[in-house]
């Protein structure tokens, strides 16, 4: 123990050399996006089976290949009469959906067929019912049509064709692509567990800020962020934590110990109550980004933590500063969660600046803007300043101005989406 270091109750020595030695470099913001990805990719979890009912959500470990043909077998597209020959024919049967058919016993025949039922054999034509006549002797007549009309085997695709890649989010499409495919279960990737801990004795959980006390925005609006990004969120937030050491690192061994991830809000810092990262030293973490030149957003990090079943675990250290915590969600945990789930690393659409966005030095700055759909041009928002939220409410995304450069109306610049609810896709841009 070095000159002057005392022991905490948590056990944690205060005031010696920490554990976990500080990158003093700070990353490029896009070089940071890609070390985050490349670290969830590392630690994706193994697939899991899970029946096609409990898959939505997920995301697919294998490709999606056809186990036979698609359809499977010939088979009507309309209701009508399975022919042989020229006609009139002869009406010699009927076939229904789910059967399997004898064949067609020559020219002049005929059978009644449903949508959906096989072909029979020896059929030469399909004749729709509402493009037929029929005699009281059992003959039908009528003109087929130039196109047939029926489904060929494999029409859709063939057996053992990939219809979809590994990294594909299921959702109710894939499921019922998979089914009408023969898979009763798919081999995926869960969605990661999260948790949040809100670091910060001056907080109010409840009421009006008021008398040197803030309200928590970051507890009640993070774990909707993440279930967006497509975790499965814990119902209960931890915090505000006490502004010890001893508090942190309980609370985020605790957390560490159900989650696959853990933000925090907070303690980035290295100031007097600053003790995220003598926490993380406590907990043997290591940095995979400490620091990132973004504004806003400055400092944010991400470190991992090997779990005591021999799995990875994560802590996406957020500021405090609202906007500043979203902005270090859209950069550090967004990647990081792609990652672990198998997913591809997420491209940036480009949008148009409608008007002038400030550079912020040799930081990427990230700056608030709503897009309009139809013309694809972003436009600033007001009330950007790393504390509020205001500006945050009202836009859709971050448009993204590269170090050392300044946005000019007419240029074409990537912009960061707000995560969206499953299913919906952002609007405002082009790839």
């Amino acid at each position: 123990m070095s000159a002057g270091a005392t022991v905490s109750a948590a056990g944690v020595t205060v005031g010696a050399q920490p554990a976990v030695a500080v990158d003093p470099g700070t990353l490029d913001w896009t070089e940071a996006r890609a070390r985050v990805y490349a670290a969830g990719r590392a630690a994706a979890p193994e697939p899991v089976e899970l029946p096609l009912a409990e898959a939505d959500g997920q995301t697919l470990a294998d490709p999606l290949t056809t186990l036979t043909d698609l359809p499977a077998f010939p088979t009507s597209s309309v209701d009508g009469w399975a022919v042989c020959g020229p006609g009139p024919w002869r009406i010699v049967g009927r076939v229904l959906a789910g059967g399997t058919p004898p064949p067609l016993p020559g020219d002049g025949t005929a059978v009644e067929i449903a949508t959906g039922a096989m072909l029979p054999d020896g059929a030469t034509g399909v004749l729709r019912v509402e493009e037929s006549s029929r005699t009281a002797d059992g003959l039908v007549s009528g003109t087929l049509r130039e196109t047939p009309e029926w489904r060929d085997p494999g029409e859709e695709a063939y057996a053992g064709e990939e219809l979809l890649p590994a990294g594909t989010a299921v959702d109710p499409g894939v499921i019922g692509l998979a089914a009408s495919c023969g898979y009763d279960t798919l081999r995926v990737r869960r969605a990661p567990r999260a948790a949040l801990i809100i670091f910060g004795d001056e907080l109010l959980t409840a009421g009006r800020p008021g008398a040197g006390r803030v309200r928590d925005s970051l507890g009640p609006s993070v774990p909707a962020w993440l279930r967006r990004y497509g975790c499965t969120a814990t119902a209960d937030v931890v915090g505000p934590v006490a502004d010890t050491l001893d508090a942190h690192v309980a609370a985020l061994r605790q957390a560490l110990e159900t989650a696959d991830l853990v933000c925090t809000t907070g303690g980035t810092m290295n100031g007097p109550v600053d003790h995220l990262h003598p926490t993380l030293a406590a907990l043997g973490a290591e940095y995979v980004v400490n620091t990132v030149a973004v504004r806003p957003g400055f400092p944010m990090l991400l470190a991992r933590v090997a779990g005591a079943d021999g799995r990875t675990r994560f802590v996406a250290g957020l500021p405090g500063n609202p906007q500043s915590a979203i902005v270090a969600t859209v950069s550090l945990v967004a990647p990081l969660l792609a990652g672990l789930r198998g997913r591809p690393m997420p491209e940036l659409p480009q949008v148009t600046l409608a008007e002038p966005v400030a550079g912020r030095g040799d930081h990427t700055h990230l700056a608030l803007v709503r897009v309009d759909p139809v013309r694809g041009t972003a436009h600033p928002v007001r009330h950007v300043g790393s504390a509020m939220l205001r500006g945050l409410a009202q836009a859709d995304g971050f448009a993204v101005i590269a170090p050392g450069t300044e946005g000019r109306p007419g240029d074409r610049v990537p912009v960061v989406p707000l995560p969206l609810l499953p299913g919906e896709r952002f609007q405002g841009g082009d790839r």
